[in-house]
């Protein structure tokens, strides 16, 4: 089966973290499949259990779910970058603070008993060097709005999922904050406005 460029997001179909392991795949597959099969009378979807089976089909098979994982992580480093060598300073750490704490409250929401995400993921989706995002997990830590897992991974707290749901911040912004470093457009620009009132009240 071949991955297109604009392939679907088969683990946000079946409500998975992309660390999920067979066992959970098909356990939440034979779940959903069996809420939104045809042949359910009050809650079947033939759309959405033809999406499932999509996902499903390429999650559950080892050598394709390799060939997903890799355009599928290469896509979402992509659109998570934006850390800028020439524009270091507070606007680009309000950046990366919205970034991290958005990631991570995706991640608890996607979930919620395993949202962690490890550093060297964050720094990839970033891209930013391991050296740089030091602060920025300090500061975030220090306000007690991430944790660090039992794991060694880091998880949004509900102190940070207060201060991201008090501050609006949308959660469509893996595209939108790769879009606020470069593009000047009235929709980058709104997203821009979001991001200062979230960094805003930071220091509060």
């Amino acid at each position: 089966m071949d991955i297109h460029e604009d392939q679907e997001d088969y683990y946000a179909t079946l409500q998975l973290n992309p660390n999920a392991d067979e066992d959970t795949i098909q356990r939440v597959f034979r779940l959903l499949a069996k809420r939104y099969h045809p042949d359910n009378p009050e809650t079947g979807d033939v759309d959405r259990f033809n999406r499932l089976l999509r996902a499903y089909e390429v999650l559950s098979h080892a050598a394709e779910r390799a060939r997903y994982d890799a355009r599928y992580f290469a896509n979402r480093s992509a659109e998570w970058k934006i850390f800028d060598r020439d524009t270091r300073g507070s606007e680009e750490d309000k950046r990366i603070f919205q970034a991290v704490l958005s990631m991570l409250y995706l991640a608890r929401r996607h979930n919620a008993r395993h949202p962690g995400l490890g550093i060297i993921q964050i720094e990839k989706m970033l891209g930013c060097p391991s050296d740089y995002i030091e602060f920025h997990i300090w500061y975030l830590k220090e306000k007690q709005w991430i944790e660090r897992t039992e794991n060694g991974q880091f998880a949004i707290t509900v102190a940070g999922v207060e201060k991201v749901c008090e501050s609006d911040l949308p959660m469509r912004t893996d595209r939108l904050l790769a879009q606020q470093s470069h593009d000047p457009s009235p929709e980058s620009e709104k997203g821009a406005a979001s991001s200062g009132t979230l960094i805003g009240g930071m220091g509060q």
